[in-house]
């Protein structure tokens, strides 16, 4: 299944919106809760890409965990309405592409 088609860049979408979750240092059950909420995403479906680039990144993710345990949360609603910028971005990107 080449990234061209529809599932490839669906997975793609998601795992974009999950590295940007990182970004806001959100743990994996944050994520799946916000891409639930402002992308419609299953949370099985975050769960599994975000499982599956945890495999293939293992370091970095041990590394992601120790400085979220070290620094805590930081301001929640701002993550959150970073995360539905990102979203709507992303959606409405994707949904252009599809036009085509």
């Amino acid at each position: 299944m080449g990234s061209d088609s529809p599932s490839g860049q669906y997975i793609h979408m998601v795992q974009h919106l999950i590295e940007e979750c990182i970004v806001f240092k959100m743990s994996k059950e944050e994520c799946m809760e916000a891409l639930e909420r402002h992308a419609n995403i299953k949370p099985v479906i975050t769960s599994t890409v975000w499982n599956e680039l945890e495999k293939e990144n293992k370091e970095f993710f041990e590394e992601y965990a120790k400085k979220r345990e070290d620094k805590g949360g930081e301001g929640e609603s701002s993550q959150r309405k970073r995360i539905q910028e990102i979203v709507s971005d992303s959606t409405r990107k994707n949904s252009s592409h599809d036009d085509k």
